[in-house]
């Protein structure tokens, strides 16, 4: 493995440290250039688009489809469904006729307060221009 440097002199040693740290450098840069996955994604990016932007939209496509998937519930109509309709029906009816009724009573409502807590209200402070 080692060889002998029996004969070699002092410069010819230091310029062979020298070339075997050069040659480590450049294989260090090497790998890390190949380990360098964000650099690649993105030159591959920029030398081809159309086929990430492709890639995106399916991607996106398929991850809004498995999030919006929904459940199936099945109702049995024949066994809850004139139940179902006669208590919607009588609900709409009394909400129908309870916006009636507060619509007419509005009115008489807030007449009612003003009177009871009219002179709770806070006195009117002049306005400082005087008018």
């Amino acid at each position: 493995m080692a060889k002998k440097s029996g004969n070699r002199s002092k410069a010819e040693l230091t310029g062979q440290i020298a070339r075997s740290r050069d040659d480590l450098a450049l294989r260090l840069n090497r790998v890390r250039e190949e380990a360098d996955l964000p650099k690649k994604i993105m030159r591959s990016v920029r030398r081809e688009p159309v086929p990430w932007i492709v890639g995106a939209i399916a991607v996106g496509l398929i991850i809004t489809a498995v999030v919006t998937r929904k459940k199936k519930v099945v109702v049995d109509v024949a066994r809850h469904g004139s139940k179902t309709k006669s208590v919607l029906l009588e609900t709409g009816f009394i909400l129908g006729a309870l916006r009636v009724a507060a619509t007419l009573l509005k009115p008489f409502v807030v007449k009612f307060v003003a009177e009871k807590f009219g002179s709770y209200s806070l006195p009117r402070r002049p306005n400082p221009k005087g008018f």
